[in-house]
């Protein structure tokens, strides 16, 4: 929920953290974090985690005598016996070893992808308790410091350069930060921008993420790990078009192909703090900097209203109400027509200050 404009008496901090109570005080009424495992059994939705598995779903049967799955079959087989192999040796790999171990095997990546998630979904545990790490793409900065597994000490002090999420999440500790907000930024070219622009350090102690567009696995399980360790509030900057909404509700929500993970991946506590549609009218964005939506545009938009926990969010309903009516989307870049530096001088300080998020 967003607070309403308290004027320009009311401080930056006193807005996040008000923000910050009524986001702990939700989670006391809720009876705390939910569990760390969780049920692993087709996809419901459920507010305080997301899209989780639930049982009574339907299942396959993969046979060995069976002409149409004996190949997969042999091939989870193969991946289970290296699997089994980095368990008992203690050692990792990611899902790219595995699939150069015998790429004429596999074939794609894709495959060898899908396995892994069946396995993990069959045996009840997460990727990680395989030895199986996912490469990163995402990139951190900000009032962040941690030591790594193998005792490499990190400080992501925001500056001109970015640190790359680590491959390995669940073996960083002693995280240590003064930050009062994470900010997930769904480009790396806008984040690379406010790193330019030295946002975090303008602005007020704060942690920056960004997944360069659909987040890696593990850029998630930081953000999930940042929100346990820390419960400040999380914010997204996405473009105001249905592709960026849809990696917002990854963050926020998960996806139906990861839900067997959701405890481990979902923060509901996540905010649309912009690019929001009806920001565009607001600022008087000019139609020439606007870009129609295009057929699968609205496809993905009438999808996305239609799924269960848009009901829980008529605030967000409401916007994308305002693009489906417009037909037109904007990305973030749209705002550099009032000036250069808009974003980081103008509209995210008075977002946060004003709390202007939803």
């Amino acid at each position: 929920m967003a607070f309403a404009p308290m004027g320009p008496e009311a401080s930056f901090f006193e807005v996040l953290d008000r923000h910050r109570e009524s986001l702990l005080a939700a989670l006391r009424r809720d009876g705390g974090e939910p569990p760390s495992g969780g049920s692993h059994l087709a996809s419901r939705f459920e507010d305080s985690v997301g899209l989780q598995m639930v049982s009574h779903c339907t299942t396959r049967k993969i046979k060995s005598d069976s002409p149409k799955s004996v190949q997969k079959f042999a091939l989870i087989l193969k991946i289970l016996s290296m699997i089994y192999k980095l368990v008992q040796s203690n050692t990792y790999a990611t899902k790219r070893d595995i699939y150069y171990t015998d790429s004429q095997l596999f074939g794609n990546q894709t495959v060898v992808d899908n396995i892994i998630n069946d396995i993990s979904c069959m045996l009840k545990v997460s990727r990680r308790s395989l030895h199986i790490l996912s490469t990163s793409k995402g990139l951190i900065a900000g009032n962040l410091r941690y030591i790594e597994e193998d005792g490499t000490k990190v400080n992501c002090t925001c500056g001109a350069t970015a640190v790359a999420v680590p491959s390995n999440i669940q073996g960083i500790w002693n995280l240590v930060t003064d930050a009062k907000f994470v900010l997930i930024v769904e480009k790396d070219a806008t984040f690379q921008r406010l790193l330019d622009d030295n946002f975090c350090n303008k602005m007020s102690p704060c942690i920056m993420i960004t997944g360069k567009g659909v987040p890696d696995l593990n850029t998630r399980l930081l953000v999930k790990k940042l929100w346990d360790t820390f419960h400040i509030p999380v914010f997204t900057l996405v473009d105001a078009d249905p592709h960026g909404i849809e990696i917002m509700c990854i963050y926020k929500y998960g996806s139906m192909s990861m839900s067997f993970e959701a405890h481990h991946l979902t923060v509901p506590a996540i905010r649309w703090l912009g690019l929001l549609p009806s920001d565009l009218k607001r600022l008087n964005v000019p139609k020439d900097s606007l870009i129609p939506l295009t057929k699968r545009d609205q496809m993905k938009l009438d999808s996305i209203l239609r799924r269960p926990y848009v009901t829980c969010q008529p605030f967000w309903r409401k916007e994308m109400e305002i693009m489906a009516d417009s037909k037109m989307k904007a990305e973030i870049q749209a705002l550099t027509f009032l000036s250069s530096d808009y974003l980081s001088r103008v509209y995210l300080p008075n977002k946060l200050k004003f709390g202007g998020w939803i």
